[in-house]
């Protein structure tokens, strides 16, 4: 059967590239950009291949702990949940066996969701391995490196996951609205086999957005039913278990980044589940081993564009003074459907000890642009412009970390927008 999906998305592709300084405008200068998006290309259309219902479909793996990864993927049919795995080609001397559930939402029943964890593994290493012993296929995973420098990455369209395969990095990151299924089940399976080439390659790890709530009174009445069954982050693991797969945290190159993804549609206000369990978090976090700390959300708390304007307020209100507490880093968003970089801010202005906010709610989706910014520009406002695209950052080393934006035009990925981020925790004047 035929599905039809459009080039849709969030992204966030946090990169790692040491890509040199271009001409771009100086970081104190606001910048509107004047840039109009060309006309959207033709519908998507994914076929599902015939089969016995055995063969594995919309795999994709998510990091567990600093040497384990989970791999997920759907069958048609009954098929065994197991993932065997090996450093060469077409030898698996590892094997490892995991569970398998359903989901049933109004009239559509999903396929066998095979969920299993991979492990020990060793790092900047690649594994080979194939699902439900499934012979005719084959994938492969490269494990992140143990150290910096740490290349993230986000963006899931056609044409955006086409530049990032053509890039080398670590790690995908997704601050929410992954298919925009919106009710209509069937895009979840699009949307997965659209991302298997890259999700089942890297570790993707991802946060929910508005889409993924899919509630709907008396008849579904349990919101993120597809979401969770689907995308099971590890919550449960590590040293700061959330107990909610809606917000979680991990640590990457040895726990030089430690990164927090954040609920905006789960409860945040002080003496929530999330708010308790976030400032247990952060307090936990040694800055003198974490050199940067990254937070993603999905409702920008910092917003210059019309569209959802003051929708992340009262989360920021809750939230942003635990962030400056811990010294966070760097904010990324999604929700508004194009690109925007603040300044370091905190409580509404500039603050050289609060995070830089970037909105990066532009990786593509079935909406369209969010093309009205409120005039004049707010002086932290450092740069905007509507249109699609992807970002990039680099954790070179302990002290400092280089953020690159790319328009998306298509055919090719223009930098448009480039910053470098100093880790606060390197700034005696934020550690006082």
């Amino acid at each position: 059967m035929a599905m039809a999906m459009t080039n849709t998305a969030l992204a966030f592709f946090l990169l790692v590239a040491a890509a040199s300084l271009l001409s771009l405008p100086p970081p104190s200068l606001a910048v509107t950009s004047p840039y109009v998006r060309p006309k959207p290309r033709a519908t998507l259309s994914l076929l599902k291949d015939d089969d016995d219902g055995r063969k594995p479909e919309q795999v994709h793996i998510s990091a567990v702990g600093s040497d384990k990864m989970r791999v997920t993927w759907i069958t048609g049919g009954d098929a065994p949940a197991t993932v065997e795995y090996g450093t060469t080609s077409g030898q698996y001397p590892f094997s490892a066996t995991g569970s398998t559930n359903t989901y049933s939402y109004v009239l559509y029943h999903s396929g066998n969701i095979h969920d299993v964890v991979i492990g020990p593994l060793q790092p900047s290493t690649t594994y080979f391995y194939r699902c439900s012993n499934d012979t005719s296929r084959e994938l492969s995973f490269r494990t992140p490196p143990a150290s910096l420098p740490f290349k993230f990455v986000t963006g899931w369209t056609e044409s955006t996951l086409r530049h990032i395969g053509g890039d080398d990095y670590d790690m995908l990151l997704l601050p929410g609205d992954l298919s925009y299924a919106d009710l209509y089940q069937p895009r979840w399976d699009t949307y997965g086999r659209l991302v298997e080439p890259l999700a089942s390659a890297r570790p993707w790890m991802v946060t929910q957005g508005n889409h993924e709530v899919e509630r709907i009174p008396l008849v579904e009445p349990h919101a993120f039913k597809a979401y969770n069954a689907r995308w099971r982050m590890p919550f449960d693991a590590g040293a700061s278990p959330s107990g909610s797969n809606l917000y979680y945290s991990f640590d990457v190159a040895g726990g030089a980044v430690h990164v927090v993804m954040l609920g905006s549609y789960a409860g945040y206000a002080a003496g929530s589940a999330q708010h308790r369990w976030l400032r247990r978090d952060l307090a936990a976090v040694d800055r003198a081993r974490a050199a940067f700390v990254v937070a993603l959300v999905h409702a920008p708390w910092y917003n210059s564009n019309e569209a959802h304007r003051g929708e992340g307020d009262a989360m920021r209100a809750a939230m942003e003074e635990l962030l400056r507490g811990a010294r966070v880093d760097a904010v990324f968003a999604g929700h508004v459907h194009a690109y925007e970089r603040f300044a370091r801010v905190y409580g509404g202005k500039e603050d050289p000890c609060g995070a830089v906010h970037v909105t990066i709610g532009d990786g593509g989706n079935r909406e369209g642009l969010a093309g009205s910014y409120v005039d004049p520009q707010p002086a932290a406002s450092a740069f905007r412009e509507a249109s699609f695209g992807h970002g990039r950052l680099e954790v070179v080393n302990a002290t400092h970390a280089l953020w690159t934006w790319h328009r998306n035009d298509d055919d090719e990925a223009v930098v448009a927008d480039q910053a470098w981020i100093t880790s606060l925790a390197s700034n005696p004047a934020c550690n006082k």
